[in-house]
């Protein structure tokens, strides 16, 4: 008798295991590289918790709302606020489906262990960018939104040539940081976010006063998504107070804290 009831049990279990697997979904995601780091670590824990598995693809914001308008498509989209919106006029988006959950603010990066310059002052910014030998950058031709202001703020600064003349580009979709990280670049400007996730750069701080510029990142539904409910799921995990701790602890400021502020 209880070799029998060993045996249903087991059964039981091998159908629950099945069960899990056949449910667990595959969420297909396009995603900004301003938060792979949080991202990442998140999806672990979101994963864990619920079976289901992220497939993500990595990209600048603007290149890859560019792609969904050409057609491609992604169950779920986490870009900037830019991003989504002009996807939401195109209809690439389910409408409702967009949640802000982060924003960060543009910093600077040397290789680690090198001295750091002062940034601390608006003048102080502009004397540092004209004494770097080299800066990089995302390029703004591939859709990086960090190095398109960073070539407005040159220009607002009256430095334009002179910091065009040093400018250096990671490869599409490879975060700026590392090009400081591998002495390629004495300077890089990007995401503070962007900048902690490479273990080879040091953060130098944020952009002075009103020199720095937040972009909001934002979590929408893809139209025609067939993973729409484990997205649904995602986007509510990427609010929650377990979210928030990832994200600050990435140089990420939640979009719960930046309300109450």
């Amino acid at each position: 008798m209880s070799r029998t009831l060993g045996r249903l049990a087991a059964i039981a279990v091998c159908l629950i295991a099945q069960a899990t697997v056949a449910s667990a979904a595959e969420i297909k995601t396009f995603s900004s590289i301003g938060v792979q780091a949080a991202l990442e670590e998140l999806a672990v824990k979101f994963e864990k918790a619920t079976g289901n598995k992220l497939v993500i693809t990595w990209g600048t914001g603007a290149g890859l709302a560019k792609r969904v308008q050409a057609g491609e498509s992604a169950d779920l989209l986490v870009l900037t606020r830019q991003g989504v919106d002009m996807l939401a006029k195109d209809s690439k988006i389910d409408a409702g489906t967009d949640a802000n959950f982060a924003s960060s603010g543009m910093g600077v990066a040397v290789k680690k262990g090198a001295t750091k310059p002062d940034i601390s002052t608006p003048e102080a910014f502009k004397k540092t960018m004209l004494a770097a030998k080299s800066i990089g950058t995302s390029s703004p031709s591939s859709g990086g939104a960090s190095g398109a202001y960073f070539l407005k703020l040159s220009e607002a600064l009256g430095i334009a040539d002179e910091v065009k003349a040093k400018l250096k580009y990671p490869p599409d979709g490879s975060n700026a940081a590392d090009l400081a990280a591998s002495g390629e670049a004495e300077l890089a400007v990007a995401q503070e976010p962007e900048v902690k996730a490479v273990a080879g750069a040091d953060l130098v701080g944020p952009f002075p006063g009103a020199l720095n510029h937040v972009t909001m990142f934002t979590a929408a539904i893809g139209t025609g998504s067939k993973q729409s409910d484990a997205a649904k799921a995602l986007i509510k995990y990427l609010q929650s107070p377990e979210a928030a701790a990832v994200f600050k602890a990435r140089g990420l400021v939640p979009a719960t804290a930046a309300k109450a502020s």
